[in-house]
């Protein structure tokens, strides 16, 4: 495994559930600068909130002059960018901020990485893109497979648009400027410090207090679930490792599948809860089946998903319980 050791790491949305994460991971070697709106906190949780190496600049990635101006300061070495609209019922609700935060946003990021005195000390930049460009039907999606798009006007696959564009620029610049960039297509991550609307943390959530699991639809949609630790390895390979250069991966757990239904009994089974299962009504476009082929990221970067499912629930449960007594939200 690679170290990353005395860099100047620049996390955009690190103040989320991802990027807060790994901030935590390269901290105590590195520092460690996080721009973000705090639209989504969940750096506010962490036990190294404070930690010496750490730096918070709240701003927003449309801003492009704020955003200049902080990387400007930083002249970061490596560049992790996370910032987005995620969750389904966000990206339903406001298609137009997902795409202009996602695909702007983006943009906004290398139109400022390229206004930087001393470009050449840009070491890589990590752009996250998404498991959704596969479209609503992917089993063993490798990274060159086609690209799916939904219809146009369904508001949810403008997710998925905007980061498949977001991707190709990237490229571009890797391609034209020998920008250092690896692309990202994470497969359903979960885990210890996920905020929003994860599937996954919002079930945990659900069977420790009791309450019903509510099911989008009937239940059949298959997904591979990633435990937030196997995501942070795979982002550290991408980050230090010679060829990720240009490269995407896929990152994700393709043993760790199951239906919808099935997930939503494995919690309450893991858990021991008394929570009953309902479905309710889903009238948007939904993803069928989703499991990634993730050997290229083996057999270049040597990833490979390590925590099971029936772990992953445990680990983020335990989180959870402890996040929700801190609250005041704990259960019945």
């Amino acid at each position: 495994m690679f170290m990353i050791e005395n860099k100047r790491i620049f996390i955009t949305g690190g103040a989320g559930f991802i990027g807060s994460t790994v901030a935590g991971r390269l901290l105590d070697s590195n520092h460690v600068w996080i721009y973000d709106n705090l639209d989504r906190d969940s750096l506010k949780d962490r036990e190294f909130a404070g930690h010496d190496h750490l730096e918070l600049i709240v701003g927003d990635v449309l801003d492009r002059e704020s955003l200049r101006k902080a990387i400007a300061r930083v002249r970061p070495t490596h560049i992790i960018h996370c910032a987005a609209i995620a969750g389904i019922d966000t990206v339903i609700r406001k298609p137009v901020k997902t795409m202009q935060v996602n695909l702007t946003g983006t943009g906004n990021l290398f139109l400022s990485l390229t206004d930087m005195d001393g470009l050449r000390d840009i070491e890589r930049v990590v752009i996250f893109s998404t498991s959704e460009v596969f479209g609503s039907h992917a089993f063993m999606s490798g990274e060159q497979d086609k690209a799916v798009i939904g219809t146009v006007g369904e508001a949810r696959w403008t997710y998925a648009v905007s980061k498949l564009a977001s991707e190709h620029l990237a490229l571009a610049y890797f391609k034209e400027r020998k920008m250092p960039v690896v692309v990202l297509r994470p497969f359903n991550v979960y885990g210890p410090g996920q905020i929003g609307e994860g599937a996954l943390s919002i079930f945990i959530k659900q069977a420790i207090q009791g309450r019903d699991l509510d099911i989008h639809g009937n239940g059949t949609q298959i997904r591979a679930w990633c435990y937030i630790d196997d995501m942070i390895r795979g982002l550290l390979m991408a980050l230090e490792h010679p060829k990720a250069v240009g490269e995407t991966f896929n990152i994700g757990n393709q043993r760790a599948v199951t239906t919808i239904y099935g997930l939503a009994n494995t919690v309450v089974r893991v858990l021991g809860s008394s929570s009953k299962i309902k479905f309710v009504t889903w009238d948007h476009a939904d993803i069928e089946l989703r499991v990634p082929d993730v050997s290229k990221a083996r057999d270049l970067l040597g990833f490979e998903a390590k925590v099971g499912l029936d772990e992953g629930i445990e680990m983020t449960a335990g989180y959870l319980k402890g996040l929700l007594a801190s609250h005041g939200g704990g259960g019945r």
